[in-house]
């Protein structure tokens, strides 16, 4: 799957003035994610990996640009709703990346203007899967993270929702049953 999407955290904007810690959201975050499913009653469990990725860096209090990476690998249920339509339920673990670069290059050979922040997050979150054409969906999806220590912006709670579109490989779509032209057989 490739999809975008969009960031929003769950408090109020921050005051600048005072150096309180920005808040996350906005921007595009483009992303790229693997499903593997065969597990589980009727192949319905699976495997999510996924990572996404801030596309235009952002101004971190004017004198520094930042790009954060989301990088996740959820457990997957998947829901089959209609014949075309299902619901992917999926959480798990992942690591929140932030790279900080100053805005001013260092003319020092061997100088590093450049500085990471990881933090160890949980994901929750759902998608509607649309099978649209053969085995190409489309899958509206929002996820949930909560990023542990997240001491460079102002909350350890943000939401991304997004779209994505992708390909299932495998076995043929479902087909819906066929209703039976036989006679039922007379009660003795």
């Amino acid at each position: 799957m490739v999809g975008a999407s969009e960031l929003e955290s769950v408090t109020k904007p921050s005051d600048v003035v005072t150096f309180q810690p920005l808040q996350e959201k906005t921007g595009i975050y483009p992303s790229i994610a693997a499903d593997f499913f065969g597990f589980g009653a009727k192949h319905r469990i699976g495997l999510n990996i996924e990572t996404s990725w801030r596309y235009h860096k952002g101004n971190y209090y004017g004198y520094e640009q930042y790009r954060p990476f989301f990088t996740d690998v959820n457990a997957v249920y998947q829901m089959k709703v209609r014949k075309r339509i299902g619901v992917d339920i999926f959480g798990g673990i992942g690591v929140a990346s932030n790279r900080f670069e100053l805005l001013s290059p260092c003319g020092i050979p061997g100088c590093i203007n450049y500085t990471s922040s990881n933090h160890f997050m949980e994901d929750l979150g759902f998608g509607v899967r649309y099978r649209f054409w053969r085995h190409f969906f489309v899958r509206p999806e929002v996820h949930y993270y909560h990023i542990q220590n997240n001491r460079e912006f102002n909350s350890d709670s943000v939401f991304r929702g997004g779209v994505s579109i992708g390909y299932a490989w495998g076995g043929k779509p479902a087909a819906a049953p066929t209703p039976s032209l036989a006679p039922n057989p007379a009660p003795q």
